[in-house]
């Protein structure tokens, strides 16, 4: 599967201010814009293994396509909701258990990149992986 491997974060694209909207405070957004991200995806079928770790921590997730989970970011904030693939994109959908908003996040391979792509009140970021 194209999402298998392990994946570095290479750089950011208006990350900050993402993290802005988020309501991280400062503190947080500029130890998160050099966390060191490192991602391991492993997909058998409909599951996926992904193992998160960066400076602040490291958290093995597992979900299938289209089936709710509960995922709290390194922020603490909590989210519930699902990935499900379109076309080659994996997209989520998820909902911040504090305030009802949506988060939109989107993986998908660009040549041979993983580009991470998340959309929360009309703040659009990218976060781009090279294999590692």
């Amino acid at each position: 599967m194209a999402f298998n491997g392990t994946w570095k974060v290479e750089k950011n694209e208006n990350y900050e201010k993402f993290m802005e909207a988020m309501g991280v405070n400062i503190m947080k957004r500029k130890l998160g814009a050099h966390d060191n991200l490192k991602i391991t995806i492993q997909q058998d079928g409909n599951k996926f293994t992904v193992k998160e770790s960066s400076n602040f921590r490291t958290i093995d997730i597992e979900f299938t396509l289209g089936v709710n989970f509960e995922y709290s970011l390194a922020d603490g904030t909590e989210l519930t909701g699902s990935w499900n693939m379109e076309g080659n994109k994996l997209v989520g959908k998820f909902t911040r258990k504090d305030n009802g908003k949506v988060l939109t996040a989107y993986r998908e391979i660009v040549g041979d990149e993983l580009v991470q792509t998340y959309v929360y009140e009309g703040v659009e970021a990218k976060r781009i992986f090279k294999r590692g």
